[in-house]
């Protein structure tokens, strides 16, 4: 059993696995019920944003549920999802992005978005536009078709059968580039393979692309060269294509800026946020969408043809209103920048270590790059799972990292990503890169 208990009947998402029992958390701290104390370097799966336990959510939560918990969006609206939704627009710059789509969390957001492309199209007159294009090293969620978008061979390879094939490009990876070339020399090659997938796939066929703004979960901090993104805009624009941001991961100032794509003045058509969003507190994930699309479907037949039970949910919605103005009252995005840029300098030290390949990342959202040659950037065999032996490791230390598989080819390559809440100082940084430090040179002088 997972735990130890007799009455434990969790299906786990890792069978071969034992869990600790948690028991609190505060600040950027957990402890577990036996009281040892964890510092959450990734932020759970890139989540938690503004620390754990803060007074002020939870006397917003209590209020709300004083109120009312639930009451289902095809029936009601409420005052806290209209104040969720005008927080959510403050945060972009573009007054066309004017428009709140509520989820559960960020698989049923990408799948809401790509939906919401599709009756587009089809109001506006264009039906033949059905396909989204996507990008290989990339992960857009884990329902089908979430997957179908998503690039990563491990988590695709058992479910294949039950999806449709999608048209996926190249990733921007300077540290592997699948062209061969170096950021000094680049054409953005990786960018201009969009144009060429529109050509063959056609582009009256071609509804959207979808990435996200730097790549999280599959390959670790991902962050594109300057001037990919515009190129990308411009494609899309040529060729009448929706250009949707996944911003799961990098939004709501996990990069350093509201979202991501803020980072290059690029704004997309859609963007999907989550995790962040609610920093945890609740499951809460939002398409927002331009008026462009909401007022085609509202002139056109009137009605999205899409719903969930917990959509617009009060509760929920109620929260990610008190997250974003905690957020805001604090500047906690200001400070994502600035520690960010404290943690990158820090993790530089780490390259001097023989199995550290590269370092990179954007605001509180950093990946280190595990290899078995520095010089070839040979990858270590799969079997070996050794970024989950760094990360198995760093969380006997007391430190909690999100370990990742296969970016280097879809099989192979280690990394560790690291997003710890914005509240961290930089005491608790330098913790943070010296148990990495120690957790990888323990597994170093075993392989």
């Amino acid at each position: 059993m997972n735990t130890g208990t007799h009455d434990d009947h969790i299906f786990y998402r890792n069978l071969l696995k034992t869990y600790p029992v948690v028991d609190r958390g505060e600040g950027v701290y957990l402890w577990d019920k036996a009281g040892k104390r964890y510092l959450d370097g990734s932020g759970g799966a890139a989540v938690v944003s503004i620390g754990h336990g803060v007074p002020e959510i939870r006397e917003q939560m209590l209020a709300q549920a004083d109120r009312l918990a639930f009451s289902h969006g095809s029936h009601f609206t409420s005052e806290a999802a209209l104040e969720c939704a005008a927080r959510i627009c403050r945060l972009i710059s573009d007054e066309r992005m004017n428009r709140v789509y509520f989820l559960s969390g960020g698989s049923e957001a990408v799948e809401t978005a790509v939906k919401l492309v599709r009756q587009y199209w089809r109001e506006v007159g264009k039906p033949d536009k059905n396909k989204v294009i996507s990008r290989w090293t990339s992960f857009h969620g884990n329902t089908t078709g979430a997957l179908a978008l998503g690039g990563h061979t491990g988590r695709r390879r058992h479910y294949q059968p039950l999806f449709l094939h999608t048209p996926h490009i190249e990733p921007c990876y300077c540290y592997r580039c699948p062209f061969g070339q170096s950021p000094a020399k680049c054409g953005l090659e990786c960018a201009e393979q969009l144009e060429r997938t529109i050509k063959y796939e056609g582009p009256d066929a071609v509804a959207a692309f979808i990435a996200e703004p730097v790549v999280g979960a599959t390959a670790g901090a991902l962050v594109p060269k300057e001037g990919y993104w515009s190129r990308i805009r411009q494609i899309c624009d040529d060729y009448d294509i929706k250009l949707i941001a996944d911003e799961v991961m990098t939004g709501c100032g996990r990069c350093g800026r509201n979202f991501c794509m803020d980072h290059w003045q690029v704004q997309p058509d859609l963007i999907v946020a989550a995790k962040g969003l609610s920093s945890g507190y609740t499951p809460l994930g939002a398409v927002i969408v331009a008026e462009e699309i909401h007022e085609a479907v509202k002139k056109g037949s009137g009605t999205f043809v899409h719903g969930h039970t917990y959509s617009q949910n009060p509760l929920s919605t109620a929260i990610g209103a008190a997250v974003l103005a905690y957020l805001e009252k604090h500047r906690l995005v200001e400070r994502s920048s600035k520690m960010g840029e404290y943690l990158l300098q820090k993790l530089q030290s780490l390259c001097s270590l023989e199995m550290v390949g590269d370092v990179r990342g954007l605001g509180l959202f950093a990946g280190i790059e595990l290899v078995k040659n520095k010089q070839t950037k040979e990858t270590f065999t799969p079997s070996l799972k050794v970024n989950a032996r760094v990360a198995a490791e760093a969380f006997t230390r007391g430190l909690i990292s999100y370990p990742g598989g296969g970016g280097a080819d879809g099989i192979n390559g280690d990394h560790i990503l690291l997003a710890p809440p914005f509240i961290i100082t930089e005491s608790q940084l330098d913790e943070v890169v010296e148990i990495l430090r120690d957790s990888i040179e323990a597994v170093q002088t075993t392989l």
